[in-house]
Order: C-alpha cells, then structure tokens, then sequence
C-alpha cells in the first residue's frame, strides 16, 4: 500500500522510461490515485481510450480529418461519395504548451498493435515531456514495466 500513498516509484519509472505498460486491479481507483500524484508533482494530466485512435501521432499531435459514418442511404450530390471531411484538433497538443511535462493515461490498450505501441514509444522520445502510460490489462496488484520490454517480451 505504501505505492499509492506517495506514487515516488511508478513516477521516478515513468521519468526514466518515457512509456510504461501498466495493468491495474479490475475494480478501478489505481489510474485517478496515481494521476493525482502526478498532479500534485507538477504534470498535466489527460486519460483517453486507445479505440479508435487510428495513427497515434497524428491523432495526438497533429490537426487530422475524420469522416463522419454512413448512416445508409443519403444524398451525395453535394459532397464525394465517401463524405464529408472534418478537421480534427490534436488530443494533446494544448497541453504541451509552456513547460510543465504531461502525462497521458491510455485506457484499453490491449487493443493496440506492438507497432501502434511503438509508435507511443517514439512520441515519447521525441517530445521528452511527454509521458504515457498504457493499460494493457488487469492484474491482482498494480503492476507496470517499461513499454520496451513489454514489447520484447
């Protein structure tokens, strides 16, 4: 119990790797505690789903397009005949404005291929502010390790 009173090692973790692989108790509570101690430490703080995410680069940082889904039968006179592209603002690219390092908590990240994790990883050593942590399943105990040997392993 000590690890969710301070949150010292699952931080001093997170700084050294960049990008950890977590699994956390089924019954929830783990990611608000250690999000809150990493508050308190200075970070900004986001939690968002890993379905849907499509490429995590661009959806993370970069202004990218979606289309809206097809609902049936509709007129496509007006627009292509694949829909309407709408402009999407980057998830995560506000909080990397000013100084303070940000952490971003991924929610069902079972879903992820080892290349989409890869692709987390690689955000994370190009913008070294930028920590994430990735829910890849549940465990008895809270549980994390560095996405690399997550990868690897």
């Amino acid at each position: 119990m000590p690890l969710l009173l301070s949150g010292k090692e699952f931080q001093r973790d997170l700084e050294a790797h960049g990008c950890i692989a977590i699994r956390v108790p089924l019954e929830g509570g783990s990611e608000t505690r250690l999000l809150r101690r990493l508050r308190a430490a200075g970070y900004k703080t986001q939690i968002t789903t890993a379905r849907g995410l499509g490429d995590p680069e661009v959806f993370l940082l970069s202004i990218h397009g979606i289309r809206p889904p097809h609902l049936g039968h509709q007129n496509v006179g007006k627009q292509a005949a694949i829909g309407e592209v709408q402009q999407v603002i980057p998830q995560i690219s506000e909080f990397l404005k000013g100084d303070s390092p940000v952490a971003l908590w991924v929610l069902e990240g079972q879903v992820l291929s080892p290349s989409e994790l890869r692709a987390l990883c690689d955000i994370c050593n190009k913008e070294k502010r930028l920590k994430i942590i990735i829910e890849i399943g549940g465990a008895r105990s809270l549980q994390w390790q560095s996405m690399s040997e997550f990868i690897g392993g």
